[in-house]
């Protein structure tokens, strides 16, 4: 079974911020393939389903972003999932918003949420996708820009980049991470020439 976590902060006064572009991706993914996300386990919402013909379950960790690593414990441990079967998706400020980097492995990049999780886990060997958000503004405190919510343009940028983050799951599932990566990998440039 695949475990495709989103990473976000719960409760209303965090819905659709940057940190939160995990949380939508799963809604996406939720409503793309009919998966109820009604279940509380693991410290977590959980639904699960099928993607592309793989048992899948998707998760958005209720621990708030730095403890990540403790719902996603819980939940390979009690499925004995491997590492490499669990995908984790998350906020990037080093990306232009909207651009997806799909990786197998890293470190946690200054993200406290991945810090967590692979403080946890033991291991900086899963899976993982990026999902940019924009390079805080200058004068702006980090957190402040994490919390913020996108504008209206940035907002429909982020909805097409949500539901390619969606696609991007179903390959990394049916034809792998390396081959996500060559699809899903482009540089900013490279959308906007298509």
């Amino acid at each position: 079974m695949y475990i495709i976590a989103g990473l976000g902060n719960p409760t209303k006064e965090y819905e659709r911020t940057r940190h939160n572009v995990g949380f939508s991706v799963i809604d996406v993914l939720a409503d793309k393939y009919n998966i109820d996300m009604g279940e509380r386990k693991h410290r977590a919402l959980c639904g699960k389903g099928m993607i592309e013909g793989e048992k899948a379950l998707l998760i958005k960790p209720q621990t708030f972003m730095n403890l990540s690593g403790e719902s996603l414990r819980s939940a390979v441990d009690y499925y004995k999932a491997t590492a490499q079967e669990l995908i984790v998706i998350y906020d990037d400020i080093s990306l232009e918003p909207g651009q997806l980097r799909i990786r197998l492995k890293g470190s946690a990049g200054g993200h406290n949420g991945i810090k967590n999780i692979i403080a946890h886990l033991g291991t900086q060997e899963f899976p993982r996708m990026k999902v940019g958000v924009g390079a805080k503004p200058p004068k702006m405190d980090l957190k402040d820009y994490v919390l913020s919510r996108f504008s209206k343009g940035e907002q429909e940028q982020m909805d097409q980049a949500f539901t390619e983050a969606a696609k991007a799951v179903a390959v990394m599932i049916t034809e792998g991470p390396e081959r996500a990566m060559n699809q899903f990998n482009t540089r900013k440039k490279d959308l906007n020439e298509e």
